[in-house]
């Protein structure tokens, strides 16, 4: 299998958030600034690369009948390693994100990399394919809060790009409400929809 493309394929090709629509509660819950995007993806690779990694190294001793049952037990696993390490040394990430870092157990972009990719090849490519699509996902979570922070405080980061640029405009409260995140990623959606059919009519041409 060709290393690079086992890790690039969930960047854009194979995104789970926006080509695969997988993860979307967290996309659309957490995604209220860009810090929060960047900590629920880091978090959410970890678990993905070391369960990936697990799964792949017991998958001959794993009966197929209770596969899932067993996943779920391992990826419960490292949620709560970085739950804890989150309350340890990062509390107001920990705070900011709160059961959303929980509730990662049932995100379906990890069990589904499990069930369909680390029970059925080595442990290093599973590592490689996890790394890819952790990737991927913080991407789609850092484009989503990036929309949603600047239309919805008029900052990037924190940083007030309105008030720099000599606006007096702070932002649309909306867009940091849940039906934001719906906005936020219905545009970014629509906008990846319209380049894929533009690039296929410039194709034709």
């Amino acid at each position: 299998m060709n290393i690079v493309s086992n890790l690039t394929k969930g960047f854009f090709k194979e995104n789970p958030v926006l080509v695969l629509a997988l993860g979307l509660c967290p996309s659309l819950a957490v995604t209220t600034s860009i810090e929060n995007g960047i900590g629920m993806g880091m978090a959410s690779t970890a678990v993905l690369i070391g369960s990936s990694a697990i799964v792949a190294a017991l998958k001959k001793f794993i009966p197929g009948n209770i596969r899932i049952p067993i996943f779920i037990v391992i990826i419960a696993t490292f949620v709560t390693i970085i739950d804890l390490t989150l309350q340890a040394y990062i509390p107001a990430l920990s705070n900011s994100l709160g059961l959303f870092i929980p509730l990662i157990v049932v995100n379906c972009i990890i069990l589904g990399r499990a069930e369909a990719f680390a029970s059925k090849n080595s442990v290093f490519d599973s590592i490689i394919d996890a790394l890819g699509m952790g990737i991927g996902f913080t991407i789609a979570l850092v484009l989503i809060s990036a929309l949603r922070e600047f239309t919805g405080t008029g900052s990037i980061y924190g940083f007030p790009m309105f008030q720099v640029m000599g606006f007096d405009f702070k932002g649309s409260i909306m867009m940091i409400l849940p039906p934001g995140g719906f906005l936020a990623m219905g545009l970014i959606l629509a906008y990846l929809q319209w380049n894929k059919l533009r690039k296929v009519k410039a194709g034709r041409k």
